[in-house]
C-alpha cells in the first residue's frame, strides 16, 4: 500500500469513531463553568469531583462521581423565559430572563419524578430544597439576566434560581421579604 493512501485511510478510520462519540456526547463547557448539576443525571460532560479544582464544593463538603457543567453560553443557548417579580431588595418589579430550571435539568439528562428533590446551592453555601412539582408549578427559571443585562457576581448573579412569586397566589399573599427563601442567588450547584 502506498504511504499516502495508508495515511489517508488511517486518518479517516480514526476520525469516524471520534466524530461519532462527539455527536453523542453532551458538549463540554468552553468558558468557565458557572453551574454544575450533579446527582441523578444521564448526560455528564465532565469528570468526578476533584478536591483541588472544585474548592468551593470541597469546602461545602460536596462530592460526586459525574456532573454536567454549564458555562454562560450553554445556559443562554437554552430557550429563555422572562418573568417580572417584585423583588425584596427594593420592592419593585424587575425583568429576569433565563431558561426554565427543568430545561436545565433536562439538558443535563435529569428526569426526576414530580416528588423528586432538587437542591439549589449558592456560592455562600446557602441551600434550598424544592420538589420537581414545585419547580414545574411555579415555573422556576435559572436567571442569567436582570433588566436586560447579564447579572454579575457580587450582585445577585451570575445565576439566580427564581420564580415569579407575584403570580403564585399563596406566595403573593406573603410580605415580599418572605417570598424568595427557596431562591438562592449566586447559584452555582444543583443536586438532583
Amino acid at each position: 500500500m502506498k504511504k499516502r493512501q495508508f495515511l489517508t485511510t488511517l486518518a479517516v478510520a480514526g476520525a469516524l469513531p471520534a466524530t461519532a462519540r462527539v455527536a453523542h456526547a453532551p458538549p463540554a463547557a468552553r468558558g468557565p463553568a458557572l453551574l454544575t448539576v450533579t446527582g441523578a443525571i444521564a448526560k455528564p460532560n465532565r469528570g468526578p469531583f476533584d478536591p483541588v479544582s472544585d474548592q468551593m464544593m470541597h469546602k461545602q463538603k460536596l462530592g460526586f462521581d459525574k456532573a454536567h457543567a454549564f458555562d454562560f453560553a450553554m445556559l443562554t443557548a437554552l430557550p429563555a423565559r422572562q418573568i417580572k417579580p417584585t423583588l425584596e431588595y427594593d420592592g419593585k418589579p424587575h425583568t429576569l430572563r433565563g431558561p426554565l430550571l427543568l430545561d436545565v435539568l433536562k439538558a443535563a439528562g435529569a428526569t426526576p419524578p414530580d416528588g423528586g428533590k432538587i437542591v439549589l446551592r449558592a456560592v455562600d453555601g446557602y441551600a434550598a430544597s424544592i420538589t420537581v412539582a414545585q419547580a414545574r408549578a411555579q415555573r422556576y427559571i435559572v436567571a442569567t439576566h436582570m433588566d436586560g443585562a447579564a447579572m454579575a457576581l457580587g450582585g445577585l448573579g451570575p445565576l439566580w434560581a427564581i420564580y415569579e412569586a407575584d403570580k403564585v397566589p399563596e406566595m403573593a399573599k406573603k410580605p415580599v421579604q418572605e417570598r424568595f427563601g427557596s431562591c438562592p442567588w449566586a447559584l452555582y450547584h444543583i443536586e438532583v
